[in-house]
């Protein structure tokens, strides 16, 4: 039987609760083969970021070579890319391997509130990576940063979806874990809404529900032909 495979470039979370090894434990959960490229490396843990080290762009474009020029790769789920050049790097590697199943989780900034992404690596995110995407999946936040407008209501997320859209993912899904309501995530693929209502799911002492759901979509992109049937079995609860 053929094992699926699916590869995160994303930063390393000391805490274990988000980042590659969310990642990897999702991508196990799923019965997937992981791989994984560091961006890089955080001193974190569940009150907060104690420390950011970046790796180099040319290693971090290295890793990506040294993963795909060996593996095949079903699904790319793409996390905490910190700066521009680092944007640019993966962004380069992915056309060069014309990487095509490309979940992007545009991570901006930390549970905790601390910043996990330069103003000048969101222009190059929004530029460079999103018209590579198959699907991205911002919260409110960064739905309200890729949009340039305000996103704290359900008309607003559809809008907003709207707009990332045009920026070139094929399909987006803003997940609203954040709304004061109950949690409702949108699905936008450039014709019609898809709604997926749930119960919120209270996750103690996890770090980032979140990153969890986006890395359970990449997985489960092999099994399900539609964004919208993967996304149904992992959506909605999640911030």
């Amino acid at each position: 039987m053929e094992v699926s495979t699916a590869l995160t470039i994303a930063g390393s979370d000391s805490g274990g609760g988000a980042g590659i090894q969310a990642d990897l434990k999702t991508f196990s959960a799923f019965h997937v083969f992981g791989m994984s490229v560091v961006t890089a490396v955080t001193a974190q843990n569940s009150l907060g970021v104690h420390g950011v080290h970046e790796l180099p762009p040319a290693f971090v474009a290295r890793q990506i070579d040294a993963v795909l020029g060996d593996f095949r790769a079903d699904a790319v789920k793409l996390g905490m890319l910190a700066s521009a050049p680092i944007v640019a790097a993966v962004a380069g590697r992915l056309r060069h391997h014309r990487v095509e199943g490309l979940v992007v989780d545009p991570v901006m900034v930390a549970k905790s509130g601390d910043p996990l992404l330069t103003a000048d690596a969101r222009e190059a995110l929004i530029g460079e990576v999103l018209p590579l995407a198959l699907v991205v999946t911002p919260n409110l936040h960064e739905a309200s940063v890729l949009a340039g407008i305000p996103v704290e209501t359900l008309s607003e997320m559809q809008e907003a979806a709207r707009r990332i859209h045009a920026l070139g993912p094929r399909y987006v899904l803003v997940k609203g874990g954040h709304l004061k309501a109950d949690p409702t995530d949108l699905l936008w693929d450039g014709r019609e809404v898809t709604r997926f209502d749930a119960p919120r799911f209270v996750t103690a002492g996890f770090v980032a529900a979140a990153f969890v759901a986006t890395a359970a979509i990449a997985t489960d992109f092999r099994a399900h032909s539609t964004q919208s049937s993967a996304s149904s079995r992992v959506s909605a609860g999640t911030s």
